[in-house]
This record gives structure tokens, sequence and C-alpha cells, in this order.
């Protein structure tokens, strides 16, 4: 088990990650009035160990899925919180995948101005990526995570020990940000390139794990409100990942992740940005984990890239690419033009 400490400004974090970490709960929790959030699935499977770890806690499940990640589901866990009578002092323990961690996150926040959270990711893509650096939101009027905060959790949980419940669907999902990462970090894609067939081995994906949190832990206490832009590369593949996950629905985020960044590293090569032979190398990766479909009607989706948080106004694009190994650049695109490329590339792949 390694120790990750996120030394942000508001509130530092410390993530336990690694074969073990859960036995850590009894200790983070100890002495506190514990809510327990959980969803029906995570509850399915893990029950026992809840009412192991969570004897005297207080328990809210709610509906599992992405499509319960909004103002009811919120408001349904703060009214629970209020019947739990929890006073300022209190922790909430947010355990399941991103949406759990997300509206857990956000909930703490909102509760008397604030109370602790713990974050306890069951999924992979929730242990590599959401749970780490604070970012709490719920979606709204089909725009993703557009209500939410930075909230610093006091500790995160990454045992592999969930991961074995995991179908090979959620294990790609994860990958997809392993991948994102290895963009951004030098150390993560050599790795990666000597794992490559490897990428569905538990045993590969523990090892790595630490190494994804311990990147993105230095990118967020360099930048933990997105405010110098540093944070921002952390998006790379979601503009058009989250476009075509709002239009088209069906495959998970990290599956639409992988597209993303695979129809942007095409976008960065024709615009300059990006050398053929490292483009190559990525998408040959991504190939990897995940099957490229043809997208009927990809300009409609398109669209809802202009909703993206990234953007600064106007009717351009913010797309972040890779631009060399552990490198990135940001490109600024007119919609028109996106929307061409997108055309062109989208359409074209069988």
């Amino acid at each position: 088990m390694q120790i990750i400490e996120v030394k942000t400004k508001s509130r530092p974090s410390t993530v336990y990650c690694g074969a073990g970490a859960a036995e850590k709960i009894g200790e983070v929790t100890r002495g506190k009035q514990l809510f327990v959030l959980t969803d029906t699935n995570v509850y399915r499977l893990y029950k026992e160990f809840i009412e192991e770890k969570f004897p005297a806690a207080a328990l809210c499940v709610v509906p599992a899925g992405e499509k319960h990640k909004n103002r009811h589901t919120l408001f349904f866990i703060l009214d629970k919180m209020l019947d739990a009578r929890l006073r300022r002092n209190a922790m909430l323990v947010a355990l399941g995948g991103g949406v759990v961690g997300d509206m857990g996150g956000l909930a703490a926040s909102l509760y008397m101005r604030g109370i602790s959270a713990v974050q306890v990711p069951t999924t992979l893509l929730a242990q590599v990526d959401s749970s780490v650096g604070g970012k709490t939101a719920i979606d709204h009027r089909g725009v993703k995570n557009v209500i939410g905060a930075f909230y610093q959790p006091q500790t995160v949980i990454c045992d592999p020990l969930f991961l074995r419940t995991l179908p090979k669907r959620e294990l790609r999902c994860g990958i997809g940000e392993i991948i994102k990462t290895g963009a951004l970090d030098k150390g993560v894609y050599e790795k990666l390139k000597a794992g490559e067939n490897r990428l569905f081995n538990l045993s590969f994906l523990e090892e790595i794990t630490a190494d994804c949190v311990r990147f993105k832990a230095g990118v967020v206490e360099k930048d933990e409100c997105e405010k110098s832009g540093l944070r921002k590369s952390l998006n790379m593949g979601h503009t058009t990942g989250h476009a075509l996950e709002l239009f088209y629905g069906r495959r998970s985020h990290g599956a639409y992740v992988l597209i993303g960044m695979y129809f942007e590293s095409l976008i960065a090569e024709r615009e300059g940005i990006l050398a053929h032979a490292y483009a190559e190398a990525l998408r040959a990766l991504i190939g990897k984990a995940v099957t490229l479909p043809h997208f009927e009607n990809i300009g409609e989706a398109a669209r809802v890239a202009l909703y993206d948080k990234k953007n600064e106004g106007g009717d351009e694009i913010s797309l972040i690419v890779p631009k060399d190994v552990g490198a990135y650049a940001e490109l600024r695109l007119p919609v028109g033009r996106y929307i061409a490329y997108l055309q062109e590339i989208g359409g074209g792949i069988a």
C-alpha cells in the first residue's frame, strides 16, 4: 500500500492506495458520527462489508447510474442527512463509483456549509480519477457536471479488492482515464506501452493506479480550482468525449474519453500540433482498450461541445490535445471547423 498526500491550499487529503487500504477505514472514521452513501449496485455487492466496517452509521442507498446524478437525488441525500441529525463534526463516506463520489462530495460541501468527506471508490475510474482532487457535481438540463464545487475529501481509500467484481465494461472505463494520464505523463505512458497487452490484468491495474493518483495529486496541488490552466490538462479527450456521451449514451464515460482522445489526436495532427509517429502510437494504445464506432449525425452531437466548461464564450471549441510524450496543448477551433473535422473523422470509422 502506498500513501499519497495531496497538499491543496483549501484542505489536504491523504490517499491510501493499494492492497490493504480498506483496513484504514476504521482508523480514519473512529469516533465520528458517520453517514454512508452508496448506490443499489454497490450495496448489493458489498452489504456485508458495509455492515462490518460501518456498524453504527446512518445509511443512504440511492439508485445507480448517471441518470440519477441530478438535483432530485442530491436533495434526497440532504434530506436523509437531516433525518440522521448529523452534526457539523459528522463525516460522510461515499462508497461507490464516480456518481456516488461526486454527489456525496457535493452533499458534504453543502450540509451545514461543509462536513468531512471520505471517498471509498469502488470502480477503477473513480480510483484513478474522480475520487482525487475535490471536484464534486451533479448534471443539470442535459449538461454534465454543470452544478458543483471544489471540495477536497479528508481521505481517499483506493483498494484493489473492489476491482474484482467489476465487469470488463467498467474496467475499460477506468483504462480510458489511465491512457489519458499516460498522454500527459511520460512515466505512465512508458509503463502503459510496456504493459499494453496486460491492460485488463488486475495486478497491472493495481500497479499503475498509484502512478495515476500521484500524477493527478501533483496537478491538483498546483491548480486546485482550475485558475492557472494547468488542471485543464486533465480534460484531455473530454470535450469531444462528453459531447458524444451526452448525445449518444450507451457506452461508458471512459470509453467516450478514449474515443474523444482518438478523434482529437487526429484533429491535432491535421492542425500540425501532434507528430504522426506519436499520434499513431497513442491511437494504437487506445485501440487496445476500445472499439471505435461509426457515428450517425455526429455534426449534431458536436454542437453539444459548445456547453463545455473549458470554452470561454463565443463560437470556439477548446480542446486539450496531446503534443508530444508527456506534453499537451490547448487548441481552440471555430465551431464550424470542429464540426467539419468530426464529420470527416467520425463518419469515416466503421
